[in-house]
């Protein structure tokens, strides 16, 4: 798999609010199948088609100890994310800083429109 399509299964599995509760409960260790269902309000069956996509996407590992299915979060993927968000940020930055400038400018002119000192800081 090419790291784009490894992208877009990360974020097909991520888009799912119940596979990115899966994945918030694995944040704090290893879990059983049965953990991770307890929450949800759905069938065994269905956990495990999110499982499975999670497991496809690499974003979970499985093992099996006994008659116990073990899962854990498996950080790769995410990063790849992270990794790809992060070639955007001096995007967000500079429009945040050109709202903030623009918000300053409007506090000054209500300021003065109502005789007002504008505030020091």
């Amino acid at each position: 798999m090419t790291p784009t399509d490894r992208l877009s299964a990360t974020f097909a599995a991520l888009a799912d609010p119940t596979r990115r509760a899966i994945l918030a409960r694995l944040r704090t260790g290893e879990c059983t199948v049965g953990e991770l269902a307890e929450p949800f309000d759905m069938s065994m069956p269905a956990v495990s088609k999110h499982l499975r996509v999670l497991e496809q996407a690499g974003l979970i590992a499985r093992r099996r100890e006994a008659q116990w299915r073990h899962c854990r979060i498996e950080a790769g993927p995410l990063k790849d994310v992270a990794d790809w968000a992060e070639r955007y940020r001096h995007i967000w930055e500079a429009r945040l800083d050109r709202l903030d400038s623009y918000l300053a400018e409007l506090n000054t002119k209500e300021e003065r429109s109502h005789g007002r000192k504008p505030r020091s800081k």
